[in-house]
């Protein structure tokens, strides 16, 4: 079976426990994850063989990340050990009309002070068919950037099939003033991309003008224009989340590979019980989806939303559902809300 490595950092994640506000809160839950890792424990749940890369400090806690990733059967020979801490962020659950909020503490970290030269890419990368990274890894410090394009560039070098979720983090982006010559460099690279309007317009200025934006052919027009500009991606995929309130979504996406779109299914989301991941376990999702079934893209695309539809049910930063669960719920919602005996 097809193997593949994410690069990332991997972050205690401290929430409050039943939506309460961060001046409620007299305790926090702790669990631990990242986007990258997040897609990592997902395909791992899913069958596929993953290992993740990344650097934390020589302590308990960094022990913790290594316990976390073998106990989801993700390969943990990509993870290094130095630097002072470990990084971490804040969640504040919103409900209703009150939205979520994030806080990072995840300057100096250990992955933060990864320096070029550091990981031996080659050795990481061989015997892997596909390299999965994501924005948030060189936003976090330039000298992340600088490894995580020593690791794109080994890939494209061992014919690694390349994916990246934009993810476009304002609250991270602080040492530099042009975040799009760091990501040009990156996504020139890139086989697929998973990318909103957001990230393509804070990256690289890109807007579609005179559509309505909740019209998916805006969607796709901006899809359009992000390939315009990178020829070398194959597949760009975006999400579409509607948002009638922090608890209630609905949840579709949209698929731009060549002149072929393809629209998925929407699903309606509520109660939503964790939105954190959501994102991350549709590139899961899209990266089995492909690998599985590369020549029926309709599939991969109905694959990760459903993924992704489930994932929004399950506390945690993960994605924790199996390749039947997903199944079930493609086959229709009523057969997977049956109780299973």
């Amino acid at each position: 079976m097809k193997k593949v490595a994410c690069f990332g950092e991997v972050m205690m994640r401290l929430s409050t426990p039943g939506h309460q506000m961060f001046g409620q809160a007299r305790q926090f839950n702790a669990c631990y994850g990242g986007a990258e890792a997040n897609v990592a424990i997902s395909l791992a749940t899913f069958g596929v063989p993953s290992s993740f890369i990344t650097r934390v400090p020589a302590n308990d806690l960094g022990e913790c990340v290594w316990q976390e990733l073998r106990r989801y059967g993700v390969g943990t020979q990509g993870v290094y050990t130095g630097g002072d801490r470990l990084g971490l962020y804040f969640l504040e659950s919103g409900a209703g009309f009150r939205s979520s909020k994030v806080i990072y503490d995840r300057s100096h970290s250990s992955f933060a002070a990864l320096a070029p030269g550091m990981i031996d890419w080659e050795a990481q990368l061989a015997g892997h068919d596909w390299f999965h990274w994501s924005g948030i890894s060189p936003a976090v410090s330039q000298s992340a950037a600088e490894v995580c394009l020593e690791g794109v560039k080994m890939a494209k070098q061992l014919g690694l099939q390349i994916s990246c979720d934009l993810n476009y983090r304002s609250k991270l982006w602080q040492y530099t003033d042009s975040p799009e010559e760091v990501m040009t460099e990156l996504m020139a690279l890139t086989d697929v991309v998973l990318a909103n309007p957001d990230d393509a317009w804070h990256y690289f200025g890109i807007k579609a003008e005179g559509y309505d934006i909740d019209d998916p052919a805006y969607n796709e027009a901006v899809l359009r224009l992000l390939v315009q500009k990178f020829p070398n991606i194959k597949t760009a995929v975006t999400t579409l989340r509607r948002t009638i309130n922090a608890s209630h979504n609905s949840w579709a996406a949209l698929m731009l590979q060549h002149d072929e779109s393809l629209l998925s299914p929407v699903y309606d989301l509520n109660p939503i019980i964790d939105r954190v991941g959501g994102g991350d376990s549709f590139m899961a999702g899209l990266i089995y989806g492909l690998l599985q079934h590369p020549d029926d893209l309709q599939y991969a695309l109905n694959f990760a939303v459903a993924a992704s539809a489930l994932k929004h049910s399950i506390e945690g930063d993960a994605n924790l559902v199996k390749v039947a669960d997903v199944a079930k719920l493609m086959e229709g919602s009523s057969v997977a809300a049956r109780v299973s005996r």
